[in-house]
């Protein structure tokens, strides 16, 4: 079977397709899977640069987010059956052989490409929404609005009944946001502190979510609302943002910083019970990933490639 190994950390042509031989059965309390669909992301393009802050040894089979049925179960498993649909750790390999617990069974109907693409991003947004305490009625200025944790925001924003504006670099990623349903599109490539300022009567953006950093981070210090609370996503930028404590100070406004990996540590229930609601709106369609890029396994490289040079919109996934 095929797996894409990161052997020394460099940029997507540094990854290698190898055939590697196929797991053996199941243990006590596993399960085999075939994996038919996964996601990457910017995470995996930081991770096989050595730039992320999780540092797998090497080498390492790239990507996390995998979907596809069980075809093995071993001894003890009641849960999880032969057929089943489940989300799975894994990778970029064809099949796995991993604990039960760490796989999700999907509910019935909804689809392996969908299920590998949401997982990263919603779980991120949605958290990011109760860190910064978002409101019905209140304005969310998404950043990077195209991109995989930028666009699931927007989804998870107009569910919570928030306005919401969204900035990109190109008007043709901003319509895709636009059928996605943002109420206000602002291309930043010249900057968006006035038009924020002009959509909401002066009073600016209750919250800001900034997955971008640097320029776009200073900018936003700009155009909170008082009150308003800006979340600090990522930097793919290349720059963190610094935070002038005499703007937070006058707007009475705060800067909250999250990872899910914290979450998960530090409340695991609380991150399940964000599972579970996800799996439940994605099921149920109020939550609609958006894939632009589907690459074979053995191009896999081309998939971190698209998403360098910022063509993803939503979700690139891996078949």
């Amino acid at each position: 079977m095929k797996a894409v190994y990161c052997e020394k950390l460099g940029g997507p042509d540094d990854l290698v397709v190898r055939e590697v031989a196929e797991p053996g059965p199941p243990g006590e309390g596993q399960v085999k899977v075939a994996i038919q669909a996964r996601g990457v992301s910017f995470t995996d393009v930081l991770m096989i640069a050595g730039e992320y802050q999780v540092k797998p040894e090497l080498p390492f089979i790239i990507g996390g987010e995998g979907a596809g049925r069980v075809i093995e179960v071993g001894p003890g498993v009641q849960s999880i059956h032969v057929g089943d649909a489940v989300l799975t750790p894994g990778g970029c390999v064809e099949r796995v052989v991993v604990s039960a617990a760490r796989v999700t069974r999907l509910p019935d109907g909804v689809d392996l490409e969908a299920a590998a693409s949401f997982r990263s991003n919603y779980t991120t947004a949605y958290y990011a929404m109760q860190r910064g305490q978002l409101r019905a009625g209140e304005t969310l200025l998404v950043h990077g609005a195209a991109g995989g944790v930028g666009l699931a925001a927007v989804d998870i924003g107009k569910l919570y009944g928030a306005t919401v504006i969204a900035t990109a670099g190109t008007d043709a990623k901003l319509e895709i946001v636009r059928q996605l349903g943002a109420d206000h599109l602002i291309n930043y490539t010249n900057g968006f502190r006035d038009a924020v300022k002009e959509l909401t009567g002066g009073r600016g953006a209750d919250v800001i979510y900034d997955p971008v950093g640097g320029d776009v981070f200073d900018e936003s210090m700009r155009c909170v609302a008082p009150f308003g609370r800006i979340l600090v996503v990522g930097f793919t930028s290349g720059r963190v943002g610094l935070a002038k404590t005499n703007h937070l100070l006058i707007k009475d406004a705060s800067v909250i910083g999250f990872t899910v990996g914290g979450l998960q540590r530090h409340d695991p229930a609380w991150a399940k019970r964000n599972s579970e609601i996800l799996m439940g709106w994605l099921a149920s369609g109020r939550i609609k990933p958006y894939i632009s890029h589907r690459v074979p396994l053995e191009r896999a490289g081309d998939a971190l490639k698209l998403i360098i040079e910022r063509k993803v919109i939503g979700k690139a996934i891996v078949v």
